[in-house]
């Protein structure tokens, strides 16, 4: 059986992911948390699973890399930095990062990147999201993933289009513009809704997760999809094959 390996098994999502590994057929090589040594763990494991800190996301991929174990990423805020740095990895392991690992907000990224291909920019974006009050970065990486997915059915940058502050006088709303709404409070696991709204009328995607178990269970099953992967960047759809 493929063994995985937890970086940051002792957080919610970890104790989550180690609870889903049997039940997909899969050992647990082990765990580590701050402070453990992640070369260790990567040496033992047939893949990584990382849902630990940004700052901790270079040591991470150096491990990998080291022992050539697959690492997927489900770490969340990370920076442009990051990504060049998950980038490098890429040419020499295979490495799945994703600001989400439900298999249902993959197929929901699916169909709103084929919503804003087909809808004109007549038609306003909006992404609302709320979690539970311990989240500390906003907009959720689940939001910013489905904002890209409309940025690039419209053939943009969401970084050109993306619009997260509101406050104050601001003016009206600028046409083209993918726009973000974050909620904080109480224990929701993550709810996302993607509103096109037109004139007259509103096209409302979405996606609720009730429980942690769902990213549990859609990451360990992305996990023994990427082992024995060539080197390479993966992206969730490919998991799920849409």
């Amino acid at each position: 059986m493929t063994a995985i390996g937890i970086i940051g098994s002792a957080g919610r999502m970890g104790q989550a992911l180690a609870a889903a590994v049997p039940d997909l057929g899969a050992t647990l090589a082990g765990g580590i948390d701050a402070g453990g040594d992640p070369a260790a763990l990567a040496h033992d494991s047939d893949v990584l699973v990382d849902f630990s800190v940004p700052s901790a996301l270079e040591r991470n991929l150096a491990a990998a890399r080291l022992t050539g174990t697959p690492i997927l990423i489900g770490t969340t805020g990370l920076s442009p930095t990051h990504h060049a740095l998950v980038d490098s990895a890429a040419a020499e392991i295979a490495v799945l990062q994703t600001g989400n690992v439900s298999l249902g907000v993959t197929l929901l990224s699916k169909l709103v990147r084929e919503a804003a291909a087909r809808l004109g920019t007549e038609w306003d974006i909006e992404i609302v999201e709320m979690h539970h009050r311990h989240k500390v970065d906003a907009p959720s990486g689940t939001a910013l993933l489905l904002g890209e997915a409309a940025a690039a059915g419209r053939g943009a940058s969401l970084a050109d289009l993306r619009v997260s502050d509101r406050a104050g006088l601001v003016g009206a709303r600028s046409e083209g513009t993918i726009g973000f709404a974050a909620l904080r409070g109480g224990s929701v696991a993550g709810d996302h809704q993607v509103v096109f709204a037109g004139d007259g009328e509103r096209i409302e995607l979405g996606h609720r997760a009730e429980n942690r178990a769902i990213f549990a269970r859609g990451a360990i099953t992305a996990a023994l999809w990427l082992a024995g992967k060539p080197a390479g960047r993966y992206r969730m759809e490919e998991v799920l094959g849409v």
